[in-house]
Parts: structure tokens; sequence; C-alpha cells
């Protein structure tokens, strides 16, 4: 079992938030501080990334959804709201298709459900830099494809400072256990089991998202039974960029399930 790291605040249904590749925990700051009044907010470090430990060798998406049914069945609380952005989006699939009994929905934002053969080589040749050079010399590339120009570049409003700080965390996060989740993000194949998810489920595009732009959402969602789709204007990383608009399509779809 991979003891991941957590932190948990607020009152209220429990809402457990997972991160994208490259990031932690604390990716999810502004979320989690808007979503705090109403909801218990559980957020966690996957494995290999922020203060959870690596695992030894390779692992698939399968994997990441298991730790997280563990973490959700450690909580006694009956099924979660379960929030996933990129590679998290990509763990809420696979979560609601492998435990459907732990989910009372789930949000997939900013993500992919399969890779096609170009877009596999380029994770591969993303591995192998990687584990040459470590993750500093991915870092600019990933910061332009996580965030606006726009939003790297405010000064006024604290973006500029959120970009310093998510470079820190990626550039921190070791080269093997980097390569080792980008080895199970390029291996998905969710659609088959997307078409068995029944949970309530929204699906949230970034119009200006280049790492997995709206087409990948809008996928998702024609495959999933009964999916919302909803969009935000950012790029990749749309809960830092527009964290308040995030949360309120959280709210929205959760309010109409009571």
């Amino acid at each position: 079992m991979t003891q991941l790291h957590t932190v948990k605040q607020g009152q209220g249904p429990l809402v457990v938030l997972s991160h994208a590749l490259g990031c932690d925990l604390t990716m999810w700051d502004g979320v989690a501080a808007a979503l705090q009044d109403r909801y218990t907010v559980l957020r966690y470090d996957q494995r290999g990334h922020g203060q959870t430990p690596a695992t030894a060798g390779a692992y698939s998406m399968d994997d990441l959804a298991d730790d997280a049914a563990e973490l959700i069945r450690a909580q006694g609380a009956g099924p979660v709201h379960f929030v996933g952005l990129s590679m998290g989006g990509m763990t809420a699939q696979a979560l609601a298709a492998r435990h459907p009994e732990l989910v009372r929905s789930i949000v997939i934002a900013n993500s992919a459900a399969s890779y096609d053969a170009a877009a596999r080589a380029m994770w591969q040749a993303r591995i192998d830099t990687v584990r040459v050079n470590g993750v500093p010399p991915i870092a600019d590339g990933a910061l332009q494809r996580w965030f606006t120009p726009e939003f790297r570049a405010d000064q006024v409003n604290g973006g500029a400072e959120r970009v310093a700080k998510l470079r820190a965390v990626l550039e921190a996060t070791p080269a093997l256990p980097y390569a080792a989740a980008c080895a199970a993000v390029a291996g998905i194949a969710l659609d088959e089991g997307n078409a068995r998810i029944a949970c309530p489920t929204l699906v949230i595009a970034g119009s200006r998202d280049e790492a997995t732009p709206p087409a990948m959402s809008q996928a998702i969602a024609d495959r999933i039974p009964g999916a919302q789709l909803a969009s935000l204007d950012a790029a990749h990383l749309s809960a830092v960029e527009q964290p308040e608009a995030f949360a309120q399509l959280l709210k929205g779809l959760w309010a109409g399930l009571r």
C-alpha cells in the first residue's frame, strides 16, 4: 500500500482532489479555499510526487486509481465527490470504472482517455529526456502548456507567483518517479471503462489547453453516459488559473445532486 501524504480542511460532504503530473496537492490551494466553507476537502500527493514516497518500478493508471480507493476507504465516510485534473482526471476515470461504490460523483478536468501513437512517442521522448537529464530541462515547456501567457506574466493578482511555486514543485520531482508517472499517463486506455461509469460526471475543458485540447474533453464526455461538459478560459491547469470559477462549476454539479 502506498502511504499517501494528505491535507484535510473544511466541513461538510467529503470531496477528494487529485492533482496533475509534476504537481502536488498545493495545486489545489485556491479551489480548496473556495470549497472549505461547505465541504470537507481532502487533497493528496500522488505516488512519487510532493511528500508521498515513490514506489519501485513501473505502475499503471489502475494502480493510481487503487491508491485513491484505499485513501477513500480509510476515511470511512462512504462515497465521495472525486475531482481530478490531468493525471488526476485520468485517476478519476479509472477509479469510477474500477470502484464505482466509492464515488458519489466525479469531475474530470483537462484530461484525456487515451493517446494515439504520435502522442505516445512524444511521451517516450519526454521520459528519455528526464531519465538522462532530470526534470528541470522540461520545465519551461511544461509551464507554457500549464498556463496562459497573461497568467504567467501576472504580477498584480499573484499569477506569476503561483507559476513560480509550481515550477519549484515540478523541478523538485525526482527524475525516475516523474518518468514512471509519464509512462502511466502515456499508457492510458480508459474508453472502455468510461462507457461503464454510472455516477454523475462533469468534464471540464480549458479553452486554451494545448496539452489536452478541448476535443479530448469532448471525447470523454461523449463516452460517459449522461456526462456534462463545461469550459473555462484557461490553459492546462485550469484549477490554478481560474480557481473560483472552477469551484463554482463543482458546486453547481453537487447542488444538482441533493
